[in-house]
């Protein structure tokens, strides 16, 4: 990659475990590292970090942090990095700002400048700067361990599984800042997961882990929806659209979305024209038809012209996922084969995608 786009290689053995990666990573937004666990992902990071030694090299803004022929290994307190783990592991002698305080000696002096003021807002934890750590929640501790590990000016942010330690209301609380980071800061962020519902809501990039390797890795629409991996091979399997909210139906409670390829109705929880807004289409709620039915004739009234582009086994030999193309947006079907066959579904074919449900990435 050009620029200050970040490039990682990695390839890492040790006898019970081999870890054999490749990725680019772009130097702004979001790259999740999602897969099983056991998939090596946690151990990527620890090696971006310097806290395990890959085989193979390590290099970010155009700077060698590891190169095993060159003989260069950056110990990590030398990495300008930020490591957010799953415990915030917050000092419980210091309050808040006492925590942040501490992380702000760390800060090189080459590092780029990054108001803490500005990141204390973006958290939304101002409120809490006086508080002692032991009276957090959950969901508090892990948004001060984010604006710790920020305050100390990283170039690159590493999130090993933030949220897995805390119950899903705070898991809830916590997912809009998060949000916030990646949408106003220019820090590149690499983010651990298990969790498909963190990966939609979050990602730009997608990396796909398991044993080890590298699966799928790309923008995070066109990799989720693709049909020939075993992640679509799930029974939640799901295209994700990126969408902008343009019409509001006040009388049915809907609203419409569009996107690059059509748009759709969903049901409408106070959205604001003009939002932009992530959807979930899951596969098992998409059904094929080689003509639109005319209006008023049908239930499902999102209606979406496609084209195949390619038709892959489903887990189950009843089974078919078909890939479409709905202008240049992603999509999912699952269908039986016998209605794939009726169809007679080829590659390049040009055909109408019924989708009986759609819903916001929350």
């Amino acid at each position: 990659m050009t620029g200050t786009a970040q490039f990682l290689r990695l390839a890492f053995d040790r006898p019970a475990f081999r870890l054999d990666v490749d990725i680019a990573l772009p130097d702004h937004g979001i790259t999740v590292l999602f897969g099983p666990s056991g998939s090596g992902k946690t151990t990527v990071l620890r090696c971006v970090a310097g806290l395990e030694r890959a085989h193979g090299s390590v290099r970010v803004a155009g700077r060698d942090w590891q190169d095993d022929a060159a003989r260069v290994f950056l110990p990590p307190w030398r990495r300008p990095v930020g490591y957010v783990f799953q415990e915030a592991g917050l000092f419980p002698h210091l309050d808040v700002r006492g925590n942040l305080r501490f992380a702000q000696k760390r800060a090189s002096a080459r590092a780029r400048p990054l108001a803490l003021d500005a990141v204390v807002d973006l958290l939304g934890i101002g409120q809490l700067l006086d508080r002692a750590t032991a009276g957090l929640s959950g969901g508090e501790r892990q948004r001060v361990a984010i604006a710790r590990a920020l305050a100390t000016q990283p170039e690159l942010l590493l999130l090993d599984e933030p949220l897995a330690a805390i119950d899903p209301a705070r898991r809830r609380e916590v997912l809009p800042w998060l949000e916030h980071l990646r949408d106003e800061l220019r820090i590149p962020m690499l983010y651990v997961t298990h969790s498909a519902d963190e990966a939609a809501r979050l990602a730009d990039t997608l990396v796909l882990m398991d044993h080890g390797r590298v699966l799928a890795q790309g923008a995070l629409a066109e990799t989720l929806a693709r049909s020939d991996l075993p992640l679509a091979r799930d029974e939640d399997a799901a295209a994700l659209l990126q969408a902008r909210v343009v019409e509001r139906d006040t009388r049915w409670h809907l609203a419409r979305v569009a996107f690059d390829g059509g748009s759709l109705w969903l049901r409408d929880d106070g959205l604001v024209p003009g939002q932009p807004v992530r959807v979930r289409v899951l596969a098992r709620d998409v059904s094929l038809a080689t003509e639109a039915s005319a209006p008023g004739t049908a239930s499902i009234q999102n209606l979406l012209a496609c084209t195949v582009r390619r038709i892959d086994a489903a887990g189950h030999p009843s089974q078919v996922l078909v890939q479409l193309d709905c202008g240049a947006s992603p999509l999912l079907a699952r269908i039986t084969a016998r209605a794939a066959d009726g169809l007679a579904l080829v590659p390049g074919r040009t055909i109408w995608a019924q989708v009986k449900s759609a819903a916001l990435v929350r």
